[in-house]
């Protein structure tokens, strides 16, 4: 019966492959990569000689099954890699793991090195639980209320960042969650691996500091114990020509009140038709 072994690859320091890990690559017909160039390196330099496909975020929707359909029919193996750590965390490999499980493909982990792991392990918060989040909305706005969310849900929370976006979530974690300490993790198990940890306006200091700290992928630690959000408002039920018209009973024209649901954040077209309905209906007879 074929066998999908999903391989945690090194993070940045190769002696963290596992004995296991390269026999396993060296056993298996195929190797999934998430990019060939990337793995044929790794392979390269252990003395792999597995042929090599690429699947990647992109493509692995319908390659997985390809894949998984041509274990089958040959009866083979097939290894899943991504550029670095353990695939299908916040990395391609989720699509061919459920193609195979669909198909009755055993599906076996061959655990190692995982960024978010290594990130937490060197954070010194004592978590009893915290949650992966992996990267998050790029958009300031949707950023902002995916952090307060995350805020009252978890007392811990781990996130992975790009060089080039990390003041910016760094900035963000510190005026949305007042009061959360965070540990910052750069090139881990590499060479210069580096890890900030205090407050986000320390972290954000210490990173316009750094003429380098645009290089190397992030992985962000944050400690929400100390954090306190206000609670949520309820959401209105009241429809927007009900709101129009209790605004208008104040006081407001019609107008004002249209303008002042626009600054409370409701839509300015659903508005705008809501305002239409009820001046239609202050003209019926």
């Amino acid at each position: 019966m074929s066998t999908l072994y999903i391989v945690a690859t090194p993070i940045g320091n190769l002696s963290d492959f596992s004995p296991r890990a390269i026999e396993t690559l060296k056993n298996v017909a195929l190797i999934a990569a998430e990019d060939t160039r990337v793995t044929r390196k790794l392979t390269m330099h252990f003395g792999i000689g597995t042929p090599l496909i690429s699947c990647h975020q992109h493509n692995e929707r319908s390659r997985g099954p390809e894949i998984v359909e041509k274990m089958l029919a040959e009866n083979i193996d097939v290894a899943v890699v991504t550029d670095a750590g353990t695939p299908a965390i916040s990395d391609p490999g989720t699509e061919i793991v459920k193609a195979a499980i669909a198909a009755g493909v055993t599906v076996l982990a061959v655990p190692g090195p995982s960024a978010f792991a290594a990130a937490v392990s060197v954070s010194g918060f004592d978590f009893s639980s915290f949650a992966f989040y992996g990267f998050l909305p790029r958009q300031a706005g949707e950023l902002r209320d995916k952090l307060k969310d995350i805020g009252r849900k978890s007392e811990g929370a781990v996130f992975h960042e790009s060089p080039h976006r990390i003041k910016a979530l760094v900035a963000a974690i510190g005026e949305a969650l007042p009061g959360a300490l965070l540990s910052v993790s750069c090139d881990l198990t590499k060479l210069h691996e580096l890890t900030l940890r205090g407050t986000p306006e320390e972290i954000l200091n210490a990173l316009e500091a750094n003429e380098k700290s645009e290089k190397g992928e992030y992985c962000v630690v944050a400690d929400l114990r100390g954090v306190t959000l206000p609670d949520e408002k309820p959401a209105v039920q009241a429809s927007l020509e009900a709101r129009l018209f209790d605004l208008m009973l104040n006081g407001a024209s019609l107008r004002d009140a249209a303008a002042a649901l626009t600054a409370q954040g409701e839509k300015k077209n659903a508005v705008y038709a809501a305002s239409l309905r009820v001046k239609a209906k202050l003209e019926e007879p």
